[in-house]
């Protein structure tokens, strides 16, 4: 009699078993993908997530592995999260140089660099150009130089491309403003050099037109009356619609004018004191 109790419990408990929905142990590596396709189709990305975390560390070298790695970078992109785009795009770049869609990977690399860039520069230093760090945004445009010299066919270029553009825009901007924040300082010699710089490196920006102005004023300060007359040549011939151009006479902006400040400001560019 307690046989058959026994076996009756055991009939139960195994039909408990299969009758119980499948728990995470026991999903597939397409479960856990299809999970995250729904969330991600769904635009739930912090579900997306877990499940892309979970399918890695269950099935490492998977079918969807790779895959799974690329959508956590969107997913990455998607919440804001740069840091990690960065660091998982260059993973992927590391690991499977040779992947169908690691041209995706190099995209997302130069797009997380760009966002950062401007996310410090717009939202925290915007008052202040000169002192702006432009390293990241140097950086992006490297990182979408190399997507177009390795991947020149890639869908991703065009956008890279344009990208690319914008930045040149703003580094050439940059110098310009640095170049005015050295002649309020009255570092002449400073600012015609950054004002050089912009000719010689972006060409064909609106900024190469307010880079020549500055320069006349510098070499005016400088007494070199001869460099100052070819440069204010160029602005006329090149620019002649440019605000300090009128009536085809130079008007300084008085930059120049700018109180010195003692002399730890001016050793330091301002910086201290």
């Amino acid at each position: 009699m307690n046989a058959r109790w026994l076996l009756l419990v055991l009939a139960l408990a195994i039909s408990a078993c299969s009758n119980s929905p499948v728990s995470s142990q026991q999903k597939t590596e397409r479960q856990y993908y299809q999970e995250a396709r729904e969330a991600l189709d769904e635009d739930n990305f912090l579900v997306a997530m877990e499940r892309l975390r979970q399918l890695e560390s269950r099935y490492p070298f998977g079918q969807y592995a790779e895959q799974a790695q690329l959508d956590m970078m969107y997913s990455h992109f998607m919440t804001a999260d740069m840091e990690s785009v960065l660091t998982a795009s260059e993973r992927f770049i590391r690991l499977h140089p040779l992947h169908s869609q690691v041209d995706y990977a190099y995209y997302m690399r130069g797009l997380a660099t760009y966002e950062l860039g401007f996310s410090l520069v717009e939202r925290y230093l915007s008052d202040d150009i000169a002192r702006r760090d432009p390293t990241a945004l140097r950086d992006a445009f490297e990182h979408f130089s190399e997507l177009l010299i390795r991947f020149p066919d890639s869908p991703y270029t065009a956008d890279a491309r344009a990208r690319m553009e914008f930045i040149r825009q703003r580094l050439a901007s940059y110098e310009v403003e640095v170049a005015r924040y050295y002649m309020k300082r009255h570092a002449f010699v400073a600012a015609a050099n950054r004002c050089q710089q912009v000719l010689l490196r972006y060409q064909n920006t609106p900024a190469v037109a307010d880079a020549l102005a500055v320069m006349v004023e510098a070499y005016e300060e400088l007494n070199m009356a001869d460099e100052r007359q070819q440069t204010l040549a160029l602005l006329k011939l090149n620019h002649p619609q440019h605000p300090q151009l009128q009536d085809g006479d130079f008007v300084s902006s008085e930059l120049a004018k700018a109180d010195r400040g003692s002399v730890l400001n001016v050793i330091t560019f301002g910086l201290l004191d």
